[in-house]
């Protein structure tokens, strides 16, 4: 058996006249008939690349000089920025960062729904730029040849971990960290058998999840233990698949003991959740969107309120606070629980949790033949299509819809624009600082 030989790489660099910005934040430009995906360039700028990688139609390239700046280009604020795969837009400013996925939901209203909002919204933005991401899961490597320990994110386009020793983007209680807890690993009898370490953050408390591929002696545990002392975390093991989770610092009074929290102010609420919950990783932007959220619904007592994807009742129980009845719904059951949980929490009597494939028509659950005067929905990067083709048999007025994928939400506000739903308004929400990742709300209404 032959086998196929990597093709080589042309070693000069290449001078490219960048065009435009492809859908994932790399420079466009075009040689001898052929497009050039420009990781680092900006649009009408001149810079020397690499070939990293090459096909027939097209090649992919790393910029390592820039001849021409753009104005909007600036200075990352990561030293690690040019080859970290935790990030890709650093070298463009702010402004431009939230314009490239304004143009990027506009472009993919068109393209995939054949739509277009009535009013377009301004974009909520977080109050920082660095320091907002509370949720992570981080690659850990030995590196034998280097006698070290790497953590922290894959390179661009390889599957080799950058080696950093700080995060600017990660919540400072952790990106300020990775430096003593690569050390602390490195100290480890385990040193070669923890691939990766999930962080989380709520308002008052952080904790690291180590993934211990073998049992750990007693002494790492104790170092364990130290280093989560000394940092002020809480510090979990997880041996085997998810549902083997456990604290062993601080000491766990059991799992209903194992939350963080935050808190939504407007709403008199505080969410407790378990380091592997899903949570919204920018805690300023999710305040804000479920603000809008909530006044774009326009919730009335006694109204009937539906939340798919509910979660943990991120969006459920501020919409209860406003005195609807609202019913929360959810694919997955541990988040149910939760729901339920935060529910009694907060002392709200008006709000239920449920369990459903969302994958299926679920008109005949007895929670739903009442109909639902307003909708939320705020589904996986899929999306909710065939969700979207029934929704019209509730008889909402209403539908919000949050969305991590702005392809997925144009495609689904056409079936809507289908079934009888206006498009009424539109924006994204920078949840996602100095990524492509481009997080957007729409508001639908019933046509009369």
């Amino acid at each position: 058996m032959s086998r196929r030989r990597r093709k080589v790489l042309p070693t000069e660099p290449v001078r490219c006249d960048v065009e435009t910005l492809s859908h994932d934040g790399r420079g466009i430009a075009r040689q001898d008939g052929k497009i050039l995906f420009v990781d680092g360039a900006l649009p009408g700028e001149k810079v020397m690349a690499k070939v990293v990688s090459t096909r027939s139609k097209f090649d992919e390239l790393r910029t390592l000089e820039v001849l021409e700046a753009a104005p909007d280009r600036q200075t990352p604020p990561c030293e690690f920025a040019d080859l970290c795969g935790g990030c890709s837009l650093q070298h463009m400013s702010s402004d431009t960062q939230v314009r490239f996925k304004e143009n990027t939901l506009r472009e993919q209203f068109a393209h995939f729904g054949g739509i277009e909002p009535e009013e377009w919204v301004a974009p909520l933005r977080p109050n920082s730029t660095l320091g907002y991401r509370r949720k992570a899961r981080m690659g850990v490597r030995y590196v034998k040849a280097r006698e070290s320990v790497l953590v922290g994110f894959r390179e661009k386009r390889n599957s080799f971990l950058t080696d950093i020793d700080r995060c600017v983007v990660l919540d400072p209680r952790i990106g300020e960290r990775i430096l003593p807890l690569r050390d602390m690993l490195h100290g480890l009898d385990a040193y070669a058998s923890i691939p990766q370490v999930e962080v989380a953050c709520g308002d008052d408390t952080a904790a690291m999840v180590f993934r211990n591929m073998d049992d750990l002696s007693s002494g790492d545990r104790e170092k364990l233990i130290a280093f989560g002392q000394a940092h002020d975390l809480h510090i979990y093991l997880q041996p085997k698949g998810p549902d083997t989770v456990h604290r062993i610092w601080p000491e766990s009074a059991g799992r209903d003991d194992e939350r963080l929290s935050y808190r939504l102010d407007a709403f008199d609420l505080t969410m407790k959740f378990h380091p592997m919950d899903f949570t919204q990783v920018n805690a300023d932007i999710n305040k804000v969107m479920v603000n809008r959220a909530v006044e774009w619904l326009d919730v009335q007592p006694g109204e009937r309120v539906l939340d798919l994807f509910c979660g943990l009742g991120n969006f459920t129980l501020p919409l209860a606070r406003k005195g609807a009845e609202v019913i929360g719904v959810e694919g997955d059951d541990a988040m149910v629980i939760r729901g339920r949980e935060n529910a009694k929490l907060n002392g709200l009597g008006n709000v239920s949790f449920h369990g459903a494939d969302l994958h299926g028509d679920f008109t005949g659950q007895s929670w739903a033949k009442e109909g639902f005067d307003k909708i939320l929905i705020d589904p996986p990067r899929s999306g909710a299509e065939e969700i979207c083709k029934y929704l019209t048999a509730f008889g909402a007025r209403s539908i919000v819809y949050v969305s991590c994928n702005p392809a997925t939400l144009a495609r689904d506000a056409g079936v809507m624009a289908r079934n009888g739903y206006r498009l009424v308004r539109a924006g994204v929400m920078d949840m996602f600082p100095h990524t492509t990742h481009v997080e957007s709300i729409a508001l639908f209404e019933r046509d009369s």
